[in-house]
Order: structure tokens, then sequence, then C-alpha cells
């Protein structure tokens, strides 16, 4: 019994107010929908107020999450149709129900207040277009990994300014929080992916279950191409092709695989500033090393040494945090994120304001840049002097001389830009 209190009394739950609030003010009807294991009925357990928390299972029976009750089909609908308008209810997994069930919201209208929550994206999007029967009756608020902003302010609670920004960039993921437990994020991380190996495996393939898609050889190809560095549909397709899973090198069937796994929440789409190409992330850096350690070295079926999964993770984490730093500026500034690419230089952040570059930057996550270094990113950013230029770094210390013209944000400046308390820092 002590263990027990021990570990609930340890376990953390990090607020996130940012999607609280766009639960809270969307209608009294809503639709909380997203991929698998974004903490989605989490959310709307301990973070919003209801009366009946129901759970649908595989087999089209209800669970009453409070009584622990279990229901047929119609005798849950007949206890629904007596609570609605009079409690606070919430239906998870809704769409496991019978057609009939929407149906009759349809034909009840809005009334009283419903949460209904759903893993299946296919289906999200089904609902909420053409005549569908909840059309115009649901408030839709997609749940994705927890926001920038809230693990940071969260993890600044725990730790120093940079060992809270690398954290912050792999707990975005909720499925990984109940196994952290502080410590160097590299080590977690590593160990992490050597223990949890099939169930990441298995995550897809229960993503792609929900959205009643196969996950093809071509899929799981595309998402090792991804990782592997591969940005445009040529380029994946190309890799495809490499490994005789393509019959032909065409970039013209990428895609409507590459908008499948961009729509399901797997991957991130970047358009290309000026240019009418796209750029292909993985939108979980936890997914993304994954699937890297799947494409070089077969890591799930081959024994790979941890010490060789933190080379791995450590050649990884500057690319990460420059994702990372991409979605949080875009959001913190309220500009449209895109990339630069010149052919010979690549830059790290550019935002747009009404399709007008504004703030450009480079993100340089490492312990030391040389004058060389610090030469050739002046020279970079200094080629668009229209706009605000930035350099984000983890620390001062590691510039051997001062940038001109150009503002430096360090871990901890960075935090006063954001808004975070840093009174609240170790």
């Amino acid at each position: 019994m002590i263990i027990i209190i021990v570990r609930i009394m340890s376990m953390r739950i990090i607020p996130r107010p940012h999607d609280i609030k766009r639960v809270e003010s969307s209608g009294p009807w809503k639709l909380i929908y997203g991929r698998r294991k974004t903490g989605k009925s989490f959310l709307i357990k301990n973070f919003t107020k209801y009366d009946k928390f129901f759970f649908v299972n595989s087999d089209s029976t209800v669970l009453d999450e409070a009584t622990l009750e279990t229901y047929t089909w119609n005798s849950f609908f007949s206890i629904f149709k007596e609570l609605l308008g009079s409690k606070r209810i919430v239906v998870d997994e809704f769409h496991r129900l019978p057609q009939e069930f929407q149906d009759f919201l349809h034909a009840t209208g809005t009334k009283g207040k419903l949460t209904l929550i759903t893993s299946t994206l296919w289906l999200a999007n089904k609902l909420l277009n053409g005549n569908a029967p909840l059309v115009g009756l649901v408030s839709p608020v997609r749940i994705s990994q927890i926001d920038e902003i809230d693990i940071l302010e969260y993890m600044s609670k725990e730790l120093n300014a940079k060992e809270a920004l690398e954290t912050a960039v792999y707990l975005r993921e909720p499925y990984i929080i109940p196994q952290f437990n502080s410590g160097n994020i590299i080590n977690f991380i590593s160990n992490y992916l050597l223990e949890n190996k099939f169930f990441l495996k298995n995550l897809i393939g229960e993503i792609f279950q929900e959205e009643e898609k196969s996950l093809t050889n071509i899929y799981d190809g595309i998402l090792k191409a991804v990782a592997d560095g591969k940005r445009t549909s040529t380029e994946i397709s190309s890799y495809l092709f490499s490994r005789s899973l393509l019959e032909k090198d065409s970039p013209s069937i990428m895609p409507k695989y590459l908008e499948t796994l961009v729509g399901m929440g797997i991957l991130e789409r970047r358009k290309v500033f000026n240019k009418k190409k796209f750029y292909y992330f993985h939108a979980s850096p936890i997914l993304d090393l994954h699937y890297y350690l799947e494409a070089k070295y077969s890591y799930v079926d081959v024994y790979t040494p941890i010490e060789f999964i933190k080379k791995v993770v450590n050649v990884k984490l500057p690319i990460h945090i420059e994702q990372f730093f991409r979605n949080l500026l875009s959001k913190h500034f309220g500009m449209q994120d895109e990339i630069i690419d010149t052919g010979s230089n690549e830059l790290d952040i550019a935002l747009l304001h009404f399709k007008k570059l504004s703030i450009i930057g480079e993100v340089k996550w490492t312990k030391k840049i040389n004058t060389k270094e610090i030469r050739n990113i002046e020279t970079n950013l200094n080629a668009f002097p229209d706009a605000r230029h930035i350099l984000i770094i983890p620390d001062k210390n590691v510039l051997e001389r001062k940038l001109d013209g150009i503002e430096v944000y360090d871990s901890l400046s960075l935090y006063n830009e954001l808004g975070i308390n840093t009174d609240i820092l170790p």
C-alpha cells in the first residue's frame, strides 16, 4: 500500500492551459479528436467538468467509468437519452457505437453539454464535412502533442533553463511522461527507445488500425526515409525506389501517401519559401529516432547497444531542437512558419507576416561556435536585410565573439522573451 501511495504522489500531471482553453471556449457539444496517445482522455478527465464519463469498448459495449458497470448498446442508449440535457456527458471512442447514435444526436439537436472523443482522424474529418449528422452541432478541437510553451513552463520548475528546453522537446509526447524521472534526457530517451521499441512499433500500427488503413511497406518506407533526412517528395520517392518499395522512381505518386501521414498527425509539412515545394518532418521526435534507428540498423529486430543509441540521440537532438523552436516561435509571434532553402544554405527559422518575411534565424545547439561559423551565420542572415535576425544558442559562452546586427537568445533570455518566470528556475 505504501508503494502505491508513493507512486501516485510522484506521478506528473502536466497542465495543458493552451489546450484546456481551446476546449473550454468551444461550444456545448464538443468533438475532441487526434491520433492515439496524445492525452485526449486524460485531458478531459483531469481538467474539465463532467457528470458521466462513458468509454465505448471495441465490441460496442459501454463502460461507466464511475461505477465500472458495463452496458450493452441498447441499455447505454436508454440511459444516455435520459441523461442528455440534464447531465454533462463524455463519450470516449464514440465512433464505435452504431450509426443510430449519431442519427439520434442529429435529430435531437444541441441539448445540454456533451463531449465526444475519438482517435480516428479520418472519421473526425468525415463527420465535419458535407451532410454528416454532426455537422454544425459539435465544436471540433484537435489535440496533438503537448503545446511547446506548456511543457516548457512545467519543466522549468524542475530543471535549469537548458535542461528544461532539451527535456521539453521529447516530453511533448504524453505517453513518455510517466516513465520520466528527471536526470539526463539523453540517457533517458536512449533507454526509453531500447526498452520500448516494440511499443513504438505497435503504436504506429494502432494508429493505422484506427484509421482503417494498412501499414504497408510504402508507408513504413516513407517514415524511415523522412527520419533518414529525406525531406522532399522526390527524395522520398528515390529512397523507396532504391529499396525496391516502388516499381518506379516517381514522385508523382507520393503526395497521396504524404497527405495521409500529415492528416494522421504523424508527419509535419512545411512550405519552402518562394518555391512550390514542401519539406516533411516527423511530428514526434521520439518516432523520428525510432524510425532512424530502424532505417539504419533495424534496431527492433537486431540488438543495438545502449551506448550506440545514445550517440544517435546526441546527433539528432540539435535537429529536434530546431523543429521545436520553429513551432514554438511561430505560435509565439503568431506568424506562418516556412523553410528557407537557397540551394547553398538552409535557414532554421523563417516566419512570415501576411506572406512577408518578418523574422529569420538560426538555431545552433552546440558547445562551441568559432569565428568562422559566426561569420557564416552573419552572411546567411544578412542576405535577408529586411527581416529581423535572431540566433538561438544554449549559452552565450559558446560564442567565440559577438555577432553584428543579430539578436542572440540563450536559454535564459529566451525564457524572458516567451514570458516564462525565470525566478522559478532551479
